[in-house]
């Protein structure tokens, strides 16, 4: 469950940038510090330095988010063979260059390793915000998912097609057995850790 008061603070703090990428981070970060013992940085994917740039763009005045971080900590480092992957697939499809697109490609690629729907593990409002950020950040990639499948499920896949991995177990999407659980909704309670 997303800290809520974390996510309120951090959005009334000044802070420069996009006010939807300041929403995206704030949810992302409250959601993690909610549910996890680990380091900010383990629970996003980001090293330390990449944390604290994000923190003084976006919330520089909480700077207590980068206590005990040491510049050292492997945090960063991947926890899954296909999470260098997914980041890769992200950062080829992003819209520009914008330093942004890169925290949002390591956290994205961190969080789809959770047990829920993206945007849950993400702390994201709804599938929508989840959308919204593909869309604006990662456009190309967006735009491949004309069917309009759920993003963790759409982001294996598209990694899974570059190595030449076919998982479905139909000829198409549409008279497959599993069509549901790739394209139903998306609500419902949480997964347990």
């Amino acid at each position: 469950m997303l800290n809520e008061s974390l996510y309120v603070r951090l959005i009334e703090s000044e802070g420069s940038g996009d006010p939807f990428d300041r929403h995206l981070f704030a949810c992302t970060i409250a959601q993690v510090q909610a549910e996890s013992v680990q380091p900010l940085t383990r629970g996003l994917g980001l090293s330390a330095e990449a944390l604290a740039a994000l923190i003084g763009r976006h919330f520089p005045a909480c700077p207590d988010l980068l206590a005990g971080l040491t510049a050292a900590s492997d945090d960063d480092a991947p926890l899954s063979p296909e999470e260098p992957d997914l980041r890769a697939l992200l950062l080829e499809d992003r819209r520009g260059a914008l330093v942004e697109e890169e925290w949002l490609a390591h956290i994205v690629a961190r969080c789809s390793l959770g047990a829920n729907h993206l945007w849950q593990d993400l702390g994201l409002t709804g599938r929508e915000d989840l959308s919204a950020l593909m869309r604006r950040h990662f456009p190309a990639l967006a735009a491949r998912n004309d069917h309009d499948m759920k993003w963790k499920k759409f982001l294996y896949r598209e990694v899974c097609e570059r190595d030449g991995i076919i998982l479905c177990k139909s000829p198409n999407c549409a008279v497959c057995v599993d069509y549901p659980i790739c394209f139903g909704r998306e609500d419902g309670p949480r997964k347990s850790r």
